[in-house]
């Protein structure tokens, strides 16, 4: 049976004139609209040269016919590549490069400065906008629909590039089996249904939003609101029609502090998730009390896309991301020497199962050296088990502090900083020290009108971690730098505050 996407969506019964977008505006679409769409864009593709297995670059706003090209590309057997709208030329020049993409499609009012890029690596560029204006949708008025390629399980679907913060970003090949496979493993864990509508407010040019949230719709035979944004007003007017919403920490926070948000408004809902960055044991917390629903932290990676979940029955533990999902095989491992390690100690996360990509794009070399003989991949992540299984996300590899010979776990000395009165969360990373080779840094955001000096941070951590897991300096700031996911940037971290302990010495 072929494993795709388009095959699973199509095969549902009656799907086709099921609800699938519907747009604040009021604007609704069906699954026979979308994949009619879908199928014309295909056929304007095809018909400006691009051919199976080729790239498909696009820097586009959120919309249904923006969604609908992805749709398109996985139909006619193309590989689609988002690129977040926020990008430089720099950047892109990167992408595009690195990619080699047939077509480059645009926003029309983004044409004329990055034609230029386009034809430096010979790709056509076409535009498409949120109300469907541009040439690629102009191209596929005339087009003809083509016939399903039908990919295979192995067959490319998707480019993502991760966020490059240890270098150059990466390409992550994602196969239609890793897309089909993880969309069909998160309904059945989270118990989507036809009934069930998704108050959709992430970026679709990434995992999140595309393979976790809109997939897992799709193969359910779901439908979504389909917010261009997250806008609070929005959220607010839309969530008592929803019954599922998947976000970013960030989204909740911001619910959270909006008086309008309580039971009653979240009284159609089943289930809030929350993923992309960690969500603080405080916020869970909150939400529980407000709402009346726990949250439901998973954890994934754009290579692997969603590997554990808390579970749909059962306890909803804060700060931990529950267990592996049904055909992932998960080991904790010494990252020095690849040996397993007992549960209650920390070690490197490595996965292997249907969800797991095949590699980077065009880099066989990372790819001997980030997979094992056996085929588990190496994540990079740190973490532990506790007695019960539960996964606990201690940090990224390259974030373990090394501060005089001792290793330093950021999660647990964050978790200790942020459970101090008026902290509102706290961001620990290593830069070079003269005597300790690094020396453990805090920076502290703390709530509107407090002030927390350093010393009293210091103190307060004195009875609960050990001297050389006590950060060096404790800097307050107004707010941590993110990428477009809420992710905390702690490269952006190391890098400002480089030279401080070097200052120090001098």
């Amino acid at each position: 049976m072929t494993e795709n996407l388009i095959s699973l969506i199509e095969r549902r019964p009656g799907v086709r004139d099921r609800p699938l977008i519907e747009t604040p505006d009021g604007r609704c679409w069906t699954y026979r609209d979308v994949l009619d769409l879908a199928g014309r864009l295909a056929g304007a593709l095809l018909a400006s040269g691009a051919r199976r297995g080729d790239r498909i670059a696009a820097q586009i706003d959120k919309s249904p016919e923006g969604f609908a090209l992805y749709l398109g590309c996985l139909r006619a057997g193309l590989v689609f590549l988002p690129l977040n709208p926020a990008y430089t030329s720099a950047e892109l020049d990167y992408f595009l490069g690195d990619a080699e993409p047939a077509v480059f499609v645009v926003r029309p009012e983004q044409e004329r400065a990055l034609a230029p890029l386009a034809a430096g690596i010979g790709a056509k560029i076409m535009t498409l906008g949120t109300a469907g204006e541009g040439s690629l949708p102009a191209t596929a008025s005339k087009a003809t629909v083509p016939a399903d390629e039908n990919p295979g399980r192995d067959d490319i679907a998707a480019i993502l590039y991760t966020s490059g913060t240890t270098g150059r970003a990466k390409g992550a090949m994602l196969t239609h089996g890793n897309l089909a496979s993880n969309a069909m493993t998160l309904a059945e864990t989270w118990r989507f249904a036809e009934h069930d509508v998704l108050l959709h407010a992430l970026p679709i040019f990434h995992a999140h939003g595309l393979f976790v949230a809109a997939n897992t719709v799709m193969v359910a035979g779901a439908s979504m609101l389909f917010l261009p944004k997250f806008d609070l007003d929005v959220v607010m007017r839309l969530l008592p029609r929803a019954t599922t919403m998947m976000g970013v920490p960030t989204f909740y926070t911001r619910l959270l502090g909006d008086p309008r948000l309580d039971r009653g408004v979240c009284a159609n809902m089943r289930l809030f998730v929350s993923g992309s960055a960690p969500l603080l044991a405080e916020t869970h917390r909150a939400w529980q009390a407000r709402s009346g629903h726990a949250i439901l932290e998973r954890y994934g990676m754009t290579e692997t896309v969603i590997t554990t979940s808390n579970p749909y029955d059962g306890d909803r533990v804060a700060g931990t991301v529950g267990f592996p999902l049904p055909g992932v095989e998960l080991r904790i491992v010494d990252p020095a020497s690849g040996q397993a390690l007992p549960r209650g100690e920390t070690g490197m996360i490595e996965v292997r199962g249907p969800t797991v990509f095949p590699g980077y794009w065009r880099q066989p070399e990372r790819n001997k050296a980030e997979f094992r003989s056996d085929g588990f991949f190496i994540t990079g992540d740190l973490a532990r088990r506790d007695d019960r299984g539960y996964l606990h996300i201690v940090g990224r590899d390259k974030d373990l502090v090394i501060s005089g010979g001792y290793n330093v776990y950021p999660k647990e000395v964050e978790s200790e900083i942020d459970g101090l009165p008026g902290v509102v969360e706290s961001a620990v990373f290593g830069v070079a020290h003269p005597d300790f080779g690094e020396g453990v840094t805090a920076a502290v955001v703390v709530q509107p009108g407090q002030v927390l000096e350093e010393i009293e941070v210091l103190k307060a951590l004195e009875a609960r971690l050990a001297r050389y897991k006590l950060p060096k300096r404790v800097i307050v700031v107004t707010d941590l730098p993110r990428n477009a996911m809420g992710k905390v940037q702690k490269n952006v971290l190391r890098q400002t505050y480089g030279d401080l302990y070097r200052r120090l010495a001098g």
